[in-house]
């Protein structure tokens, strides 16, 4: 069996309705994280429905409980055909945000996969059921290509808590590190920039939550009684939060800003349009650091967003003076920023605006990473998927949200290839989550091109070139 063919079988199986079969499977578990608890179904996923589905294709499972208290378990699935051979790690998660059950619109439910025309609704259709579904239809198509025999090893980790941000999985790394030692990560989650065009991501900006609090006083003062002799904690925050972002949300940390954008990165981004689809909101003009190009601002630099604000009871608004005020924000950044020392960066910079009664408190925190885009793993992934799809994929160094991307980049040491098969308006963590049903099955091509070539000696996969600098160490350039 040629490349085209295995292509072909792999567009069979979404056209024979066997895609659509598994997935409706998998949305039927409810498989909730983000309430902090695991719940038997996130054990239920990986042992009865991912287990049995991996066996079948020649991997060893292995169900790893969480070090984490209230953590939901992980699966490590192996498939070796020699131990000499190269190996791929994958790596997805079965865990799913909350249901919203009585947000979705009439006719449609979380837990029921309902097409709609070329939009298959359900929790996890998009992030990230119906992504690793396509990643599994399509190595199972390529393995059955092949004979069974890929001519390379394959190593699968499927977490159940990256939505409650990934509780235990450093650990796990580290403590099965040789298990899940292998040359390459191929993985997909996250949208892609455009419906229309494939893409591929090489990591992921980091995120830190902090929280700024100022407590005046127990409790609330009537306003006219003590207007104007007692200080106001929601006015003094919102000057606080002022002096770290200006009106058009410009950073105003200098440590918290990158030193400038990398020209490989820079250059990657220059043909990437951000915004226009369908559902897209409109960009607002002047918004963001000056001087550079929406896909700058959203991939290549820092953003610092306010994600919250709260004084007094803003559902039923009282005459009183609140007694505290919280601003819950968040970092966004890039590779090189110091985001370990946000909570002194902070500090410091408030308490030098005369702040220092303001409290900070960092509550989430997560790395950047960034693969050289010169790495040859990325021209070679580039070139399959433009061969599958007949279209050049967009390009980013990095993706602009977040994922546990610096586990596979920094601790296990990998180069790490995204390919995702979701789109900016699918809805995800929100009601009426969807599948895009054309792009599952392109995807299902793009992946199965991908394994083939993998194991195959004409595609020149960079399976024994020099190890590259690691995924997070493409530094920015002096300012």
């Amino acid at each position: 069996m040629q490349r085209h063919d295995c292509l072909r079988a792999a567009a069979t199986y979404f056209d024979d309705g066997r895609f659509l079969a598994d997935l409706r499977r998998r949305i039927a578990f409810r498989t909730e994280s983000d309430a902090g608890a695991a719940t038997p179904a996130l054990g239920a996923y990986l042992r009865e429905e991912i287990s049995p589905t991996l066996a079948q294709l020649g991997f060893d499972c292995a169900l790893i409980d969480n070090p984490v208290q209230g953590g939901g378990p992980f699966l490590i699935a192996r498939r070796i055909e020699n131990s000499a051979l190269p190996t791929v790690l994958s790596y997805g998660h079965g865990d799913v945000v909350s249901g919203q059950d009585a947000q979705w619109r009439e006719g449609l439910a979380p837990w029921t996969l309902t097409v709609e025309g070329d939009r298959w609704y359900g929790r996890g259709t998009a992030d990230n059921k119906g992504q690793h579904t396509i990643n599994l239809g399509a190595l199972a198509e390529v393995i059955r290509a092949r004979g069974g025999r890929l001519g390379y090893n394959v190593t699968l980790l499927l977490e159940m808590g990256e939505e409650a941000a990934s509780p235990g999985l450093h650990e796990v790394c580290a403590l099965h590190a040789g298990q899940l030692r292998a040359d390459l990560l191929i993985a997909c989650d996250g949208p892609r920039v455009h419906a229309q065009r494939p893409t591929l991501f090489l990591g992921s900006r980091g995120a830190v939550n902090f929280s700024l609090r100022l407590r005046a006083r127990t409790r609330g003062y009537h306003s006219g009684n003590w207007g104007g002799v007692l200080m106001n904690p929601a006015t003094v925050l919102s000057h606080a939060v002022a002096t770290l972002a200006d009106a058009r949300g410009r950073i105003l940390v200098e440590a918290l800003r990158p030193r400038g954008i990398p020209a490989p990165v820079r250059e990657a981004l220059a043909s990437i349009e951000i915004g226009g689809g369908a559902e897209d909101p409109a960009l607002d003009a002047g918004w963001g650091e000056p001087g550079l190009s929406p896909a700058e601002r959203l991939v290549g630099w820092n953003t610092l967003e306010v994600l919250a604000l709260g004084a007094g009871s803003p559902q039923r608004p009282v005459n009183a003076i609140p007694g505290e005020a919280v601003a819950h924000c968040q970092l966004r950044f890039v590779v090189g920023t110091p985001w370990q020392d946000l909570a002194s960066i902070v500090r410091a910079h408030l308490d030098a605006h005369g702040f220092g009664q303001v409290e900070v408190q960092v509550t989430l925190e997560g790395a950047a990473t960034r693969l050289d885009p010169d790495n040859p793993w990325v021209d070679w992934a580039l070139r399959s998927i433009e061969t599958s799809t007949g279209q050049r994929p967009d390009l980013l160094p990095n993706l602009a949200g977040s994922l546990p991307n610096d586990v596979f980049a920094d601790l296990l040491g990998l180069p790490t290839l995204w390919v995702p098969h979701s789109y900016p308006a699918c809805a995800q963590h929100a009601p009426n989550e969807h599948l895009l049903a054309p792009l599952a099955r392109e995807g299902l091509q793009m992946m199965a091109g991908l394994y083939w070539d993998l194991g195959d000696a004409d595609a020149h996969a960079p399976w024994h070139a020099k190890p590259s600098t690691p995924s997070s160490s493409l530094k920015a350039p002096s300012a």
